[in-house]
């Protein structure tokens, strides 16, 4: 699972803003958001990059942070 969502939230970003980006369709970029897919690694890295945050921030983790 990840946390795209509430980061493009709390950022006020758009998702097609984010697939223009990241040279992914907007299709590609909501299934990421809606956790339909997961991005590979590497996309998740150019995810981060792109939002400015810690790669960890897009990553949902059970344990208490």
């Amino acid at each position: 699972m990840n946390r795209i969502k509430e980061v493009l939230e709390e950022k006020g970003i758009k998702q097609t803003w984010l697939a223009e980006r990241l040279g992914k369709s907007y299709n590609m970029v909501n299934g990421y958001v809606q956790n339909r897919q997961q991005p590979r690694l590497e996309v998740l890295f150019e995810i981060a990059k792109i939002l400015e945050v810690d790669p960890k921030e897009l990553i949902k983790t059970d344990k208490p942070a």
